[in-house]
């Protein structure tokens, strides 16, 4: 609108000059050589300006003939330029393709149009890395370190050949060479911090990295957690060589980062070493409230030396108050709670983990929790499958791999700080089944008193058993037996006397039943087995049968039922004992067969007539004979009666109801 404006005022300004000649009065005169010119002012001024456009234009044409050779030259070398840059244009198209040749040919021409131009060279190089020709690559890169302008270029491209060639030492040695040529080099101050804390060498890491903040590469939060990463790696490096130095670093890298777990580690522990346990345990509580860990709970209850499991589990449960509801909490409270033998709150932990955040060292927590409290394995091997299939617990993780340890820097690419606490991926996990609230309570096993554990098993008794098959009756061993269960176990008998032994050998394993008690054989011919035996009957004189074995002959009533309760072989005082403990309660039984023994010592038989009772045990008993009992009263004989006095001086009978 502007320059409108101005061009109506020109023309309206030249039309007001012309209008003022036109009005001025008089003639102009121009006399030469007799001629004479008269004409107005207006005449003579549009006269004048046509004679100087003319002239104008006369000198134009002599200058454009002189200057055509400047003016050809010019025009060929624009064009050569135009063609050359047309050349790069296509060789980069083809390049970003992936058209390796096609690229190279253009290259070609664009290096020899553009001799000087840096792009032509390095279109070429790249193209020779894109084709793996790497000898020409390096060659060309090479070749740019000679001009000022492409050595950063040239040194740029050889880090890249170091890197794919597997020579970390060259490529460290290119970025250092960038960066201190162009220290505002972004990817040359990245690669040395890279490499110098791959290399661990954590000095000179921490001045590249003020250097790059110096050089505004990287931002004030990103400068931080790299510091703080950078010294709790120095940290750890000089815990055990200068522990104060170390201490120093670490809370710097605390206060720098509180959510760097590793970094309040560090700090805790070496406060501990130093005896400040309140600073210790402030680190890890203000780490906690920010990302809770394990391992935070695990120095946090070692933080005090010498403390017992029941103080580290109060010491863990204040600590996970501090941010309720955590998975970390409730894990670190049932470590604790299992060391101090406190299953309860063990079970009641794993139960919210379980219910809430499945993972697989909540399973094998549980299993340890009932193989410690109650080793039920069938219940432990449940949880152990359980945990096949759960999910992974979170871990270290950078870049693919994963760690159970902290590590600055990724082993893969060198990136500093890239380890991650998170769950591993690429697991495929399924969705979890429903666990029963009756899975986390604790078994009800069967009480089980030590006196039934102590009492060993009977073997079979073939006498019996021989007894019972000929006599057409069920075996003793299948008799329904009552058995009472004590919660102090039994005393073992002692070592009886050789008397009270050799007594107790004829002394009846009938004793060992109670009298008073019911056990349902009274009445029936099983109960010959367990009648009291009479010691004032006289003795039946046996006889032998030519087809009885040893064991099934009657050689006198005390005997055969001593015979009837054990194996066919004499019996010592401790297989009394054994024998008796079957019948009922192993201590009155034993004082009852004592008792008996002692009654029957004085009727002890002299050495020969031994001899002779076993001669005729070892004698066949007859078939034709009468047959023998053996027993002294029949089952359902209440006994002698001691008030019945004989006054023929016979000795008292027996008296039976029939």
């Amino acid at each position: 609108m502007i320059r409108v404006f101005l061009f109506f005022l020109l023309l309206f300004g030249l039309a007001a000059g012309f209008a003022w000649m036109a009005d001025l009065p008089g003639t102009i005169s121009i006399s030469w050589n007799g001629y004479v010119w008269e004409q107005p002012p207006v005449v003579v001024a549009l006269v004048a300006g046509v004679a100087l456009v003319a002239f104008l234009l006369v000198v134009l044409v002599i200058r454009t003939i002189l200057q055509s050779p400047q003016i050809a030259g010019r025009f060929f070398r624009r064009r050569r330029k135009d063609k050359g840059y047309t050349a790069l244009s296509h060789g980069l198209i083809a390049l970003g393709t992936g058209n390796a040749k096609l690229a190279r040919r253009y290259g070609l021409d664009a290096d020899k149009l553009l001799p000087e131009e840096p792009a032509a060279k390095l279109l070429l190089a790249q193209t020779a890395q894109l084709a793996g020709k790497d000898d020409e690559a390096r060659q060309r890169f090479e070749a740019m370190l000679d001009e000022p302008e492409t050595k950063a270029l040239g040194l740029h491209g050889l880090f890249v050949e170091a890197e794919r060639q597997g020579e970390p030492v060259a490529a460290r040695h290119y970025a250092e060479e960038a960066a201190k040529t162009s220290p505002g080099l972004e990817w040359a101050g990245k690669a040395v911090l890279g490499y110098q804390a791959v290399s661990h060498h954590w000095d000179e890491a921490l001045k590249t990295l003020e250097s790059n903040y110096a050089a505004k590469l990287v931002d004030k939060k990103s400068y931080r957690r790299q510091r703080a990463v950078i010294l709790t790696a120095l940290a750890q490096k000089l815990e055990g060589g200068e522990p104060e130095r170390a201490f120093s670093l670490a809370k710097e890298a605390h206060g720098l980062a509180l959510d760097l777990v590793p970094a309040a580690v560090l700090t805790s522990r070496l406060a501990t070493r130093r005896g400040d346990i309140r600073k210790a345990a402030k680190v890890l509580e203000a780490t906690w409230r920010l990302s809770p860990h394990p391992e935070l709970a695990e120095t946090y209850a070692h933080v005090r030396t010498g403390d017992s499991a029941v103080d580290r589990l109060k010491r863990v449960k204040s600590l996970s108050a501090q941010r309720t509801n955590t998975p970390e909490g409730a894990l670190a409270i049932a470590r604790a709670a299992i060391e101090a033998r406190e299953f309860e709150d063990a079970r009641a932990q794993l139960k919210k983990v379980l219910q809430s955040e499945p993972t697989r060292s909540a399973f094998l927590l549980m299993a340890e929790v009932e193989e410690a409290e109650h080793g039920d394995r069938g219940r432990m091997r449940d949880w152990l499958a359980r945990a096949l299939k759960a999910p992974q617990d979170k871990a270290w993780v950078a870049d693919g791999i994963v760690s159970a340890d902290w590590q600055p820097v990724s082993p893969v690419t060198g990136k500093l700080d890239a380890f991650q606490w998170t769950s591993p991926g690429g697991a495929i996990e399924e969705e979890g089944e429903l666990i029963e609230d009756s899975l986390f309570e604790a078994p009800a096993l069967p009480a089980v008193a030590p006196a039934a554990e102590a009492a060993p098993a009977q073997p079979a008794e073939p006498a019996v058993a021989e007894n019972d098959a000929e006599a057409g009756e069920t075996p003793a061993a299948d008799a329904p037996k009552t058995v009472e269960l004590k919660a102090e176990p039994a005393a073992e008998p002692s070592s009886p006397d050789p008397a009270v032994a050799e007594a107790a050998k004829t002394a009846p394993a009938a004793a060992a039943v109670d009298a008073n008690a019911k056990h349902g054989f009274e009445g029936t011919t099983d109960d010959v087995r367990y009648s009291p035996s009479m010691s004032n009957l006289p003795d039946a004189a046996p006889k032998a049968d030519a087809g009885k074995p040893e064991a099934a002959e009657p050689a006198k009533p005390d005997e055969a039922v001593s015979k009837s309760e054990s194996p066919p072989k004499a019996v010592d005082g401790a297989d009394t004992a054994k024998a008796d403990s079957d019948g009922g309660d192993a201590g009155k039984d034993t004082d009852k067969t004592e008792a008996t023994a002692e009654a029957d010592a004085g009727n002890a038989k002299p050495d020969g007539e031994k001899k002779a009772e076993a001669g005729a045990a070892e004698t066949p008993e007859e078939t034709n004979g009468p047959i023998q009992f053996p027993l002294k009263r029949m089952p359902d004989d209440p006994g002698t009666d001691d008030n019945d006095k004989d006054t023929t001086g016979k000795a008292a009978r027996p008296r039976f109801f029939n």
